[in-house]
């Protein structure tokens, strides 16, 4: 049985799947959750300290080597990724309240509008764009997990997230990037356990949610991810236009959401406890939005790559010889 391989063809699958068995024997078989010791820990409790070092492992993959244009690029794409995020984050808590407007939370806003899907990103950059534009992928890198969601929070009063609380949040990624940088070998040693231990903090995610949750959050995720794409891609499309880009298509791969941004909503939460009550459905709102925008960012870069190659005819002839 090919299981890894199936699972890796469901866009954001390594977090997806393992997060929707987690809901299904949560609804169906609850007591099996609660059998106890390693059991319980692994499949129940372990999402926070798994999540952890899964923080630190990506922190190390984090590379400050980084110059000219890929540099600016990767700071353009960051700032109008995590700034819109944020920004819409606040406006719809400030105006429509914690609940939010038609049903999206503003934890959920901003826990996926501030990610982007880093894999699908180099993939797009690959084929779209040239050299420079997969190198920023190690500036759009820093937004992966919930460090900059948590900063965003903390920064724009969304949550009372203590400096001390924040500190300890952060400092797995930041250890781990010093300790990547440092010695490039350790960081290769540890790339592989980045994916590694995404399923084992999305189960016990999904274990805290039933299926009558994600059935009400439904509709709202589905409007969250098309909203980050339509949002955010179109941004970062313009926001490559106006450094100049040769290849500004790229910038919308930026309208995505990573597998793992499913679990920030519960760091949130844990961090500030007020959160706890909508840690779950934002929780699944954030998880319906990976895949809602996994299918429709490719297709959102395809198509202004088609309207970027109509306009370099008339580039060529206007300008002069």
């Amino acid at each position: 049985m090919r299981i890894l391989a199936s699972v890796k063809k469901v866009p954001g699958g390594l977090m997806i799947i393992p997060l929707l068995m987690g809901v299904l024997v949560n609804t169906f078989f609850p007591g099996f959750l609660n059998l106890g010791s390693f059991s319980t820990y692994l499949w129940k409790n372990g999402a926070m300290p798994i999540l952890a070092f899964f923080m630190f492992c990506t922190g190390a993959q984090i590379t400050v080597k980084q110059v000219g244009t890929p540099l600016v690029k990767g700071v353009a794409l960051t700032a109008v990724k995590v700034g819109l995020g944020a920004l819409l984050g606040v406006l719809v808590s400030k105006v429509f309240g914690p609940a939010g407007i038609m049903g999206v939370l503003p934890l959920a806003i901003v826990a996926s509008l501030t990610n982007s899907n880093s894999g699908l990103f180099a993939a797009l950059a690959g084929e779209f764009g040239d050299s420079s534009d997969v190198g920023a992928l190690s500036i759009l890198s820093v937004n992966d997990g919930p460090f900059f969601t948590m900063l965003a929070f903390g920064m724009t009063g969304l949550a009372e997230i203590p400096l001390v609380m924040l500190l300890g949040a952060i400092l797995p990624i930041v250890v781990g990037c010093i300790v990547g940088n440092l010695d490039s070998e350790l960081r290769d040693w540890l790339a592989p356990a980045v994916d590694i231990s995404i399923p084992f903090f999305a189960f016990p995610l999904g274990a805290a949610l039933n299926l009558g949750q994600l059935v009400e959050a439904g509709a709202p995720g589905i409007l969250l991810g098309v909203a980050n794409t339509v949002i955010t891609g179109l941004a970062g499309y313009f926001v490559m236009k106006l450094i100049r880009s040769e290849t500004p298509q790229v910038g919308a791969a930026v309208g995505t959401s990573a597998g793992n941004s499913a679990a920030t909503p519960a760091a949130i939460a844990a961090a500030d406890p007020s959160l706890v009550a909508v840690a779950a459905a934002a929780t699944a709102q954030v998880a319906a939005a990976v895949m809602v925008t996994a299918i429709l960012c490719p297709l959102l870069v395809s198509w202004l790559d088609r309207v970027e190659r109509k306009k370099r005819p008339l580039r060529a002839v206007s300008e002069p010889a």
